[in-house]
């Protein structure tokens, strides 16, 4: 009998059958019953495969192993979705690959963000500080206000903001700062493997003779020109100041150096000056901040009040739906043993 199937389906189908008829034709024997197919034949050409050889080049989060390579990423706890890199990733595999991302507070950037949960930004800005005579802040501020908050060792805030009552028991110390950097375009790629040494050495040649061993990893996303910077010192050490080499790093990164010398932070590699461009800080403390819902966006408190005042909409129409109906049975109530 003649074929219906069109050529576009015949032709996939030798695609899909080739290495099963491939093994039929290779052995020595009798024609014996068909091999299944594996799944990665029976899904048609390419599967899983990385269109650079060893990397996804659609998808960031992917791992690429075996020969020939195979490339997945996580969508949930144990279970890993095959990729084809040739093309985009379908944006299902991707919402789940962002929500088990977000479950385990992985990151969705490639690199950059905050380190850990407790990580927090300087979003108050400059204020009137108080100081002890040694330099260091007060645990308290209010910046001559009726308004008061409790800081880190940085002058950061770490709590809600209250009144004049508010007790700040003690400074909290900063022992991790992430220096979140972007630098300027150069001529020449930068070296991933010799930029810790690059930025070690400029972080101590330019504040203070800093102990360059504190600048524990960097990280480098060559197409977003990011830089991340951590540096961190043991719990319980007073001696060494991170805060104080960020806060004229941000300075130098933002033309306004607080040196005589006008000279702005450079990392030196391969003879080119790395010039930064901009600059996120991120602190964390030795304990966590006390954030609470007042620190919450003005967003989402209203979704909140939508919600509860919806809710209580709701159980109020019950109530007098249940009323009027108690209200007519009573009323037949009568009429009823009248008619007996």
């Amino acid at each position: 009998m003649e074929s219906t199937r069109g050529p576009v389906e015949q032709e996939w189908e030798q695609e899909s059958l080739g290495p099963a008829m491939e093994r039929e034709q290779e052995s020595d024997g009798p024609p014996t019953e068909q091999e299944p197919l594996t799944e990665q034949e029976s899904a048609g050409p390419p599967y899983g495969k990385g269109a650079g050889g060893s990397s996804c080049e659609t998808m960031k989060w992917a791992t690429c192993d075996g020969t020939p390579c195979i490339c997945s990423m996580m969508v949930a706890d144990s279970t890993k979705q095959p990729l084809d890199c040739n093309k985009m990733i379908p944006k299902c595999f991707l919402m789940k690959a962002e929500m088990y991302r977000s479950s385990k507070n992985l990151s969705t950037r490639l690199i950059g963000g905050k380190p850990v949960e407790t990580a927090f930004v300087d979003n108050d800005g400059i204020y009137d500080p108080e100081c002890e005579n040694s330099g260091i802040f007060k645990a308290k501020q209010c910046n001559n206000t009726e308004e008061c908050w409790c800081v880190n060792s940085a002058g950061v805030r770490r709590t809600d903001k209250g009144d004049k009552t508010l007790k700040c028991e003690k400074l909290v110390e900063t022992n991790w700062v992430r220096l979140q950097l972007t630098h300027k375009p150069v001529a020449t790629p930068l070296n991933k493997d010799h930029l810790k040494t690059a930025i070690a050495d400029a972080i101590h040649k330019r504040y203070d003779n800093f102990n360059k061993a504190m600048v524990k990893e960097v990280e480098y996303d060559a197409d977003s020109r990011m830089i991340v910077v951590d540096v961190k010192k043991p719990k319980g050490d007073r001696k060494s100041d991170l805060t104080n080499m960020a806060y004229y790093m941000e300075k130098d990164v933002k033309v306004l150096p607080l040196f005589r010398n006008q000279e702005k932070f450079a990392a030196t590699m391969g003879g080119q000056q790395v010039e930064m461009e901009n600059i996120l800080v991120y602190y964390v403390d030795e304990e966590p901040p006390t954030f609470t819902m007042k620190n919450l966006s003005g967003g989402i408190i209203a979704v909140i009040v939508v919600v509860v005042l919806a809710v209580v909409a709701g159980l109020l129409v019950l109530f007098f739906a249940r009323k009027r109906q108690n209200q007519r049975y009573n009323k037949a109530q009568p009429r009823e043993l009248e008619t007996m």
